[in-house]
């Protein structure tokens, strides 16, 4: 497994949200985290982020080229622990299914 630190690319919404919650609860800023796991012929790629000390992963594996994706989920997660409020995708908002 590979890892890299940094943030490449534009923020998406969720990570902007993330920093905006990590200056309003006066934390330090997210730091992201991309790692990646060969499987078979292929490789999956993941996010992290850390926030006021406590690490959060992604839900989800990406192709590489949706990494903006991972960083994006890394972010929805961490932002649901820092505000204590449920995050809203799909995968957690299939009452009707």
């Amino acid at each position: 497994m590979s890892s890299s630190s940094g943030s490449s690319g534009s923020k998406g919404p969720w990570q902007k949200k993330l920093e905006a919650a990590c200056t309003e609860y006066q934390v330090d800023r997210p730091t992201f985290q991309i790692f990646s796991d060969r499987r078979g012929g292929r490789t999956a790629w993941s996010s992290r982020v850390t926030v006021h000390g406590v690490v959060h992963n992604a839900r989800f594996w990406y192709d590489g080229n949706n990494l903006k994706n991972a960083r994006e989920d890394a972010a929805e997660v961490a932002l649901g622990w820092l505000t204590g409020s449920t995050p809203s995708s799909p995968a957690t908002s299939r009452g009707g299914w």
